[in-house]
């Protein structure tokens, strides 16, 4: 199946309370495919964290699961500063630019809702470049995380940069 072309790539970026049933399940598939299934990680992806965050999708009417999708966590749940997290591309959508777009998207809205915050993330230590390329900056050292090389990475607050 080919991806829809970025004009039909419907963006939606809600509270959880927000979310419907089938969009829920839809984002937890998701999340499951490309962390369990295909990165072969066995861990808790439903931590607890999700009603206390925002959802950012990029949906199509031609697929049931999001072509893309983060979450953006509020200070004080996972760091100190706003986090951006369990950012996906689906398999389909790899490629294509829209895991930029995802991730321009999401710094856009964390720094909207959390102004001032700086946003901090887990990233894998691959990715460094590419969340580079967003401001971000590594702090500390590598770690392992679910059997994969990570570090954690700081996007200054607006105000800093």
């Amino acid at each position: 199946m080919s991806v829809p072309s970025t004009t039909e790539v419907r963006w939606r970026c809600c509270a959880f309370d927000a979310l419907g049933v089938a969009e829920l399940d839809a984002i937890y598939r998701a999340r499951q495919q490309v962390f369990v299934i295909e990165q072969g990680c066995a861990y808790l992806d439903a931590d607890g964290a999700d009603p206390q965050c925002w959802h950012l999708a990029a949906w199509s009417a031609a697929l049931a699961e999001p072509l893309a999708y983060a979450r953006i966590v509020a200070p004080g749940v996972k760091y100190p500063e706003v986090s951006i997290g369990r950012v996906i591309t689906s398999s389909a959508a790899r490629g294509t630019g829209l895991g930029r777009e995802l991730v321009r998207r999401a710094v856009a809205e964390a720094e909207a809702l959390f102004p001032g915050t700086g946003i901090r993330i887990s990233a894998q230590a691959h990715l460094q470049r590419f969340y580079g390329a967003f401001g971000f900056l590594a702090v500390g050292d590598e770690y392992m995380e679910d059997g994969i090389p990570h570090i954690e990475m700081l996007r200054p607050p607006a105000t800093i940069r």
